[in-house]
């Protein structure tokens, strides 16, 4: 069974009948325009927005999926891949095409990739 879980006022969880999960957030301490906001800001009004948000996406057990990858240079000149579980300064249009590949997903590895095309 599906669900919608609220976070403090910035932000939201879907769990898809799939089992596969997403949550989008935009608030103070996430990766969006309002980072650096009051960590309490949120909580002190109806209404909250961003103009950008971050998402993590989880598996049917509620584990972390990477969807995100950089490269990182390191002090000697040698690249490093990086993989994250979190993706930021997102728009709304890109939010929702990851809600999309989340709800319709079949296995995890087919998340990874339809995301990672998104190149996030």
């Amino acid at each position: 069974m599906g669900k919608f879980i609220a976070t403090n006022n910035k932000g939201f969880q879907m769990k898809f009948e799939n089992g596969f999960a997403i949550s989008v957030q935009w608030g103070p301490g996430n990766y969006c325009e309002v980072k650096g906001a009051d960590f309490g800001a949120a909580m002190k009004t109806d209404f909250w927005e961003s103009i950008s948000a971050e998402i993590a996406v989880f598996d049917k057990d509620g584990e972390f999926i990477n969807i995100s990858g950089y490269e990182l240079e390191k002090e000697d000149g040698t690249i490093e891949k990086v993989n994250d579980v979190v993706s930021g300064w997102l728009s709304t249009d890109t939010v929702a095409k990851c809600i999309t590949i989340v709800q319709s997903a079949t296995t995890k590895e087919e998340i990874e990739t339809k995301i990672k095309t998104l190149n996030l």
